[in-house]
C-alpha cells in the first residue's frame, strides 16, 4: 500500500539584525505568511513571537529588532 503523501511547510530565512548591533541568521519563517501587500512585514511579526517564546524559556527579556532581510545564498 503507497504511503499518503505528507504536508510540506515552507520556509523563507532571514537574516536579523538588533538594535544592540547582534545578528542571527537564518531564522525561518513560515512562507504562508508572507507576500502580498504587506511584502516581509508579517516576518517581523513572526520573528518577534519566536524571540519572545525563546525569552520565557530564557528567563533573558527578548531585544528589539532594528532590521530584517532575506538571508541571500
Amino acid at each position: 500500500m503507497a504511503k499518503k503523501p505528507t504536508a510540506r511547510t515552507e520556509f523563507v530565512l532571514f537574516d536579523v539584525i538588533y538594535e544592540d548591533g547582534s545578528q542571527r541568521s537564518n531564522r525561518k519563517v513560515d512562507a504562508s505568511l508572507l507576500g502580498g501587500l504587506d511584502g516581509d512585514e508579517p516576518a517581523r511579526t513572526a520573528i518577534m513571537d519566536q524571540d519572545r517564546a525563546i525569552a520565557d524559556k530564557s528567563g533573558v527579556p527578548p531585544l528589539a529588532i532594528k532590521s530584517i532581510k532575506r538571508s541571500g545564498k
